[in-house]
């Protein structure tokens, strides 16, 4: 991981496990792209409401496709992604696009993203 600031880099290792634990309810590990957090390259990027400066980070798979990211805003608020695209474990209505974590600080939410399935179309 390069370019964020020892702090963020705490508070990212947070995120990523906040998303594992929400991930594993709708897929089992092994099947799940895995977020390896020391090989995401960080870049400050600037928050266009205000000029200051974040910091955004994708993540990749092992061939190098992107599967989600996080993003530090200026103002100490944070959004990531996780791309899992697999069918909802339960419920044959529902597909799992996604997991999703946004906060501020400590405060971390997470939850999943779905998309009705094509076969309950």
């Amino acid at each position: 991981m390069s370019a964020l600031p020892d702090d963020l880099e705490q508070l990212a290792k947070r995120i990523v496990s906040a998303l594992n634990v929400e991930a594993v309810r709708y897929t089992v590990p092994e099947k799940m792209p895995q977020i390896k957090l020391e090989e995401v390259n960080f870049t400050r990027v600037v928050d266009p409401g205000n000029q200051l400066p974040g910091f955004e980070g994708i993540w990749r798979d092992a061939r190098q496709a992107r599967c989600g990211s996080l993003t530090f805003n200026s103002d100490g608020s944070f959004y990531a992604e996780y791309d899992l695209f697999c069918p909802h474990p339960t419920d044959a209505r529902w597909f799992v696009e996604m997991v999703t974590a946004w906060g501020r600080g400590d405060e971390i939410k997470v939850e999943a993203q779905m998309i009705r399935s094509l076969e309950d179309a």
